[in-house]
């Protein structure tokens, strides 16, 4: 379900009523001159009224406000591309005499859809043993544009939960709303729609939020079809989906909410934040236990005054956004950011371990029973404990000239590819990316073999992303829309099995770790964990020590199980016939998919500025049609 903005009585940026010009006849002109040479127009006028058309389209949304406080109908009048505040019928009828006059010389059509609410609702009696409808009303004119509205919103909305009450729809006969005067509103082709105000309390008036969301979210979106069907019926406009006619372009309010979530999200590093700097010095401390007692592990000391963040977080407002699917993208950052700040201020705390849960979720019994079969059916195939094979490692140094050849590869695609490489003698060994940067620890040593793998996971998906989000226009693409990491390190992986990369120890290490983790969940403490890696699944001391340590840092960090859950997933995705194509554009999850294929109708996302160069090679392009064919995990081990 999607969420929309809360309501707003003006837009600051323009001047107080008082100073604004009433609909004259100049003022018209000039709102006409734009319409006809096809741009955009943003007009406030007297009484908070407002004329927003973000592209000349075959049709006007209109809300009149005369005395009523009807916000939600207002609220998802200009949720449109097209809309108009009317202080009242008088107003609104002069405005849409005039733009109607001029979308019709130029589409051919023009249609008017006008929102309202009725007086009250028919609340059900507290001792009720049934939650009665609520009852939405449609007036339509006689034209065959009116009617094909009216049919397909009656059909959408008939789909309408409002907290477990369903809609009662009413077809009514005209005449619509009228003036003072006894005029039309109107005398092109409309529908009227008035629904009753269960968003708010009888009585007190109160608002019931996620209800509000949920009846502005359903009816916009019923009114998108009614649109799209007056519209398929009179002109030769088509369109895949009634969502291409929402807007392509974002308001100030947008770019500048933006910027505020975005600038809380690169106020701090959540993983360094909770990533030791003391890895050798607490396998040295936990091998002189003899693997019996926890080390201690060290953070960097915060500079992040949590509260002031979550302060500075919670007072960004979202009630001016005027975008269902933007409001419903911001508020689910807000929360990952709320949880992920909640997580730093409880670092080594007992409650880390349960916001790290709500965070990233539980590992689930099928992700577990995924884990477990690849541990076991790969275990008579590795070294005992203690039996290190011989592999041609190389160090951080060359892992960073590897590095530095791969992003200067990139930058010569895509100029603003400025991504640095930086070796860091604070982190675990392995290889980090913090927003534009790939940090490796000194300390690293792998095999030659893997480190192009490794690099086009680091650089090719969770750099690649980040610059791809950054040219969207919005930071939130490269900040990460909630809930993408796990889609983001499944691709990851991938991108190891597509460059050829994908070694036995690699997946092994991935499923060990949500092995570890559902340990860790289900309370096991340090040492019991590290044992179970050991005696169990026979991995080598040290590297059960550093999947240990990953799992149990913070406090207890829940993440490490996304690697292998978003695996399945994509692979899953792609036996099912989708495409990587989204993925690229910026850093996003597959439940995404649909906001991210009704803002690219929409023509508020672009093509990904830079694809990745692992895709060029033809092996790659083999294994991806294998993937597409449908494999397993244990199917990408290479040989």
């Amino acid at each position: 379900m999607k969420s929309a903005a809360k309501p707003r009585d003006r837009d600051t940026r323009h001047p107080e009523p008082a100073d604004r010009p009433a609909p004259d006849d100049a003022w018209l002109d000039e709102v006409i001159a734009c319409l006809a040479a096809g741009k955009a127009v943003r007009r406030d006028f007297a009484e908070g009224g407002r004329l927003h058309i973000d592209r000349p389209l075959p049709f006007l949304c209109v809300f009149v406000a005369g005395a009523k406080q009807a916000v939600v109908a207002r609220e998802i009048t200009q949720s449109h591309a097209s809309y108009l505040i009317a202080p009242d019928a008088a107003a609104a009828a002069t405005v849409i005499a005039a733009v109607g006059r001029v979308i019709q010389e130029r589409l051919g059509a023009f249609f008017v859809l006008e929102y309202g609410e009725l007086d009250h609702d028919d609340p059900p009696a507290r001792d009720a043993p049934y939650l009665p409808p609520f009852t939405i009303e449609v007036v339509a004119s006689k034209e065959p544009a009116a009617q094909a509205a009216a049919k397909a919103f009656l059909g959408a909305v008939g789909t309408i939960e409002g907290k477990f009450r369903t809609a009662h729809m009413d077809l009514l006969e005209p005449p619509l709303k009228e003036q003072a005067d006894g005029a039309p509103l109107t005398t092109f082709p409309c529908i009227s729609v008035r629904f009753a105000p269960i968003y708010r309390e009888t009585g007190t008036q109160r608002i019931y939020p996620e209800l509000r969301e949920r009846l502005i979210a359903n009816i916009f979106d019923a009114g998108l079809k009614a649109l799209a069907a007056a519209t398929a019926s009179t002109t030769d406009i088509r369109v895949s989906t009634h969502r291409a006619f929402g807007r392509k372009t974002f308001v100030e309010t947008v770019t500048r909410t933006d910027r505020a979530i975005d600038e809380i999200a690169a106020s701090f590093d959540f993983l360094l934040a909770v990533t030791p700097i003391n890895s050798d010095a607490a396998w040295a401390e936990f091998v002189s236990s003899r693997h019996q007692v926890a080390p201690r592990l060290l953070y960097r000391p915060l500079t992040l005054e949590v509260e002031a963040a979550k302060k500075k977080l919670f007072s960004i407002g979202f009630e001016h956004l005027e975008d269902p699917l933007l409001y419903a993208l911001y508020r689910e950052k807000q929360q990952e950011l709320d949880l992920q700040l909640s997580m730093i201020s409880a670092r080594e705390g007992r409650t880390f371990v349960e916001f790290g849960r709500a965070l990233y979720g539980p590992v689930e019994a099928k992700l577990l029973d995924v884990a477990t079969d690849i541990l076991a059916q790969t275990q008579n195939r590795v070294s005992k404990p203690g039996q290190k094979p011989a592999i041609d490692a190389v160090d951080s140094a060359y892992i960073r000239n590897r590095a530095q050849v791969m992003v200067s590869t990139y930058k010569r695609q895509y100029a603003d590819f400025n991504a640095s490489v930086e070796l860091r003698d604070d982190i675990p060994a392995g290889l980090l990316v913090s927003r534009s940067q790939l940090l490796i620890a000194r300390s690293t040593a792998m095999s030659r073999n893997r480190v192009e793998a490794l690099l086009n996971h680091e650089i090719g998906v969770h750099l690649l992303t980040y610059f791809n989000g950054s040219a969207q226009g919005l930071r939130l693409f490269r900040s990460g829309l909630a809930g993408y990491e796990g889609m983001q390190e499944g691709l990851a992986v991938f991108a190891e099995y597509l460059s050829g990369g994908m070694t036995l120890a690699r997946l092994r290490l991935i499923a060990a770790r949500v092995v570890a983790c559902a340990a860790m969940l289900s309370g096991a403490v340090f040492p019991e964990t590290y044992r179970l890696l050991v005696d169990q699944h026979r991995f080598q001391p040290d590297d059960a020590f550093n999947i240990v340590l990953r799992i149990y840092r913070g406090g207890g960090l829940a993440k490490d199980a996304i690697y292998l859950r978003g695996l399945v997933q994509l692979l899953a995705h792609l036996a099912a016939g989708g495409s990587l194509d989204p993925f690229w554009m910026g850093k996003i999850a597959a439940s995404h998919f649909t906001a991210m294929q009704e803002l690219s109708l929409r023509g508020l996302l672009s093509a990904p500025a830079v694809r990745p160069i692992f895709l060029d090679d033809a092996h790659a392009r083999s294994r991806l049609d294998r993937a597409r064919a449908g494999i397993t995990p244990l199917d990408m081990i290479a040989e």
